[in-house]
């Protein structure tokens, strides 16, 4: 195992939330900063995550003031390009004080309580550096838990030009997780758009 903290001690893991990205399709709004359920997105990913990490982050590039006012560090990517999820994963990467950073979509509100738990039995017993989940056959790359010593080779691959989270993923020493059967079926759900936003405020 890479390093000297395991990743299946919650005080070595670091917690990412990603809201750094345009929300287009969310229409140009900060998604985790939209109501949902009477609380922000931001806030009930931070609480699902939060008992699966030792410290949290924020990664975010617009109205830094408001993703601030949930009391935790907001760290933005080294540039404005808005490079995607990678680009979010490198600013965690570098600010964090744990050997391992989990991260997270900020639009998932229903992601696995033991989402760490199960990639950090996966990099232990497996000796990777890298996990995220694959349900039903479909990989989860956003949902990530990797070692920080990962920073130097994503910094490598941004600066290349390269975007593709799973590209950077499959040259890294990795392991795919099946969770096909989740504690939710919705674990993985990313909720993208308002109209989204609205059918799962209904949703029982």
């Amino acid at each position: 195992m890479v390093g000297s903290g395991r990743p299946d001690a919650i005080e070595n893991i670091t917690g990412l939330v990603l809201a750094g990205g345009l929300g287009r399709r969310m229409g140009g709004v900060s998604k985790g900063l939209q109501v949902f359920k009477g609380r922000p997105l931001l806030a009930c990913v931070l609480e699902r995550l939060q008992p699966q990490v030792g410290a949290l982050l924020i990664n975010a590039n617009q109205e830094l003031q408001q993703h601030g006012r949930f009391g935790r560090p907001v760290v933005s990517d080294a540039d404005s390009d808005f490079a995607g999820p990678l680009a979010g994963m490198l600013a965690g990467l570098r600010a964090c004080g744990s050997d391992w950073l989990l991260s997270v979509p900020c639009d998932s509100p229903f992601l696995p309580l033991d989402l760490g738990e199960r990639l950090a039995a996966a990099l232990v017993s497996s000796g990777a550096e890298l996990a995220f989940p694959s349900c039903a056959g479909q990989a989860e790359p956003v949902f990530c838990l990797m070692h920080r010593r990962l920073a130097d080779s994503a910094a490598e691959f941004l600066a290349r030009g390269g975007r593709r989270l799973q590209q950077w993923q499959a040259a890294q020493n990795h392991v795919a997780v099946a969770f096909d059967q989740p504690g939710d079926p919705q674990a993985f759900l990313n909720i993208n758009s308002l109209r989204e936003l609205q059918e799962w405020q209904d949703h029982a």
